[in-house]
């Protein structure tokens, strides 16, 4: 049997049957903080079968000074970095298994657009950093358990410990600001 079919139109009506989708770039929905970091989460589950379900959160990051102001990590998960639009810097930390980030051990990896990063459980890490000024923004896809955000995040702001991490970047070190 020969078929042609016509192309549709995504539409949540259309593709209901299916699945979901989101657009993940510029997203809408429940969003914590305002520029420069945004998080909006999980946009979209993934349902991986029994009670395991993929948040799909976006972190909208625009330009900030290159320094390392906060820290976080997660107990008991992983976590997923994609960015979608632009290259953003990622600063890690290996686990300690306690809320004492080893800050002389902290490293920052350069992450081109299009690249996914997977985290281990206990990594210490933070929102990406939008790595040269001149692309405005960054949305930078989030994959996590539902509610990690809520459930399994311990956040410290090195200030607190009187520590300050800065970043050379030779791309934004030369021009003007």
């Amino acid at each position: 049997m020969n078929r042609t079919v016509s192309i549709e139109e995504l539409s949540a009506e259309a593709f209901a049957p299916f699945g979901t989708f989101a657009k993940l770039i510029n997203p809408q929905g429940n969003t914590f903080g305002t520029p420069p970091i945004q998080f909006t989460p999980d946009i979209l589950r993934l349902d991986l079968g029994g009670k395991s379900q993929l948040g799909i959160s976006v972190c909208r990051v625009e330009w900030l000074p290159l320094v390392v102001e906060k820290v976080e990590f997660h107990t008991s998960t992983g976590e997923g970095i994609l960015p979608l639009d632009a290259d953003v810097l990622v600063h890690v930390a290996p686990p300690t298994g306690n809320a004492t980030c080893p800050v002389v051990k902290i490293r920052v990896f350069r992450v081109p657009k299009g690249t996914c990063l997977v985290l281990h459980p206990g990594v210490w890490h933070y929102a990406p950093i939008l790595e040269n000024r001149t692309s405005g923004s960054a949305s930078v896809l989030i994959l996590l358990p539902v509610r990690t955000y809520a459930n399994d995040c311990k956040v410290k702001e090195l200030a607190e410990t009187g520590d300050h991490v800065e970043i050379s970047n030779p791309i934004d070190d030369a021009g003007p600001s």
